[in-house]
Order: C-alpha cells, then structure tokens, then sequence
C-alpha cells in the first residue's frame, strides 16, 4: 500500500470508528497511531482528513444525497459513506488532492475494507459528483462564497 494510501487508510478506520460509536476522534486516532507504524508526516496528513471531516459529516452526506439522489446515505454502509466522505472532503474542501487522485484512492480503499460491489458503487457515486464539484465547493466552504 502507498504510505498516501496508509495513511488514509487509518483515517477511515478512525472515522468509521467515530462513526458508529461514541468513541472520540482524538482518542481513536491515538490509539490507531500506536498500533501503527506511520512517519509523522503521514499522521499529520491523516489527522487533516479526520479533523477535516469530522464537523463537516452532515453536510457531506447532504451534498452527496443531493448530487447523487439515487443512492440514500441513510441506507449507505458506513464504510462505504466514510470512503465517500473522505474523498469529497479531499478534493472540494481540501483542495489538495486532485479530483482523479482522490477517486482512484477511494476506489483503492473500497477495494481494500468493502463489499463486492464497494468500489464499482463508490466510482459511480464519486463520478456523479465530479460533474458538480465547484457546486459540492461552494456548499462545503461558504466561506469561499464570499471570495468569489
């Protein structure tokens, strides 16, 4: 696995976690980061994606039901919704990752933690969203509303 793909990895880990339980982030992360050989860059780097995430988790799942209406998120596994979450938060929040890295490591993990059918599901979701990205932007950073 590339040490990017570590270490986004371990950000769904700890955000699936959170995600079904009431465990805190900081704590999960922590505990992850013992069990885990990673450089602190790469911990850093998913620290950004878990805390990037986090408080932005609603509105994620809603602009993701609003692009993508055909698929639920009340009724998306909670793997799959995190993997999602985590790639719509790296290219129309972070702005870091490029839209085609960002699918393509989505793909890899849902290859990796889900179903069968996860990574032909989370290409399909992420590409519905591609074509509305400068939308999922502006509905994920209102404060760049302002700049435009």
């Amino acid at each position: 696995m590339k040490p990017r793909t570590r270490a986004r990895s371990l950000a769904l880990q700890v955000l699936y976690e959170t995600d079904l339980s009431a465990h805190l982030p900081g704590d999960v992360l922590k505990t992850r980061l013992e069990e885990t050989t990673l450089p602190p860059d790469l911990a850093e780097f998913a620290r950004g994606i878990i805390f990037g995430v986090m408080p932005l988790r609603e509105t994620l799942d809603k602009a993701i039901a609003r692009y993508a209406p055909e698929w639920p998120m009340d009724q998306v596994a909670a793997i799959d919704r995190n993997i999602l979450r985590i790639a719509c938060w790296e290219f129309a929040v972070s702005g870091e990752t490029p839209v085609k890295v960002a699918i393509n490591e989505a793909v890899e993990l849902a290859k990796i933690y889900g179903s069968d059918s996860t990574a032909r599901f989370v290409n399909g979701v992420l590409g519905a969203l591609v074509d509305h990205a400068h939308e999922l932007q502006q509905i994920l950073t209102p404060e760049k509303k302002l700049d435009s």
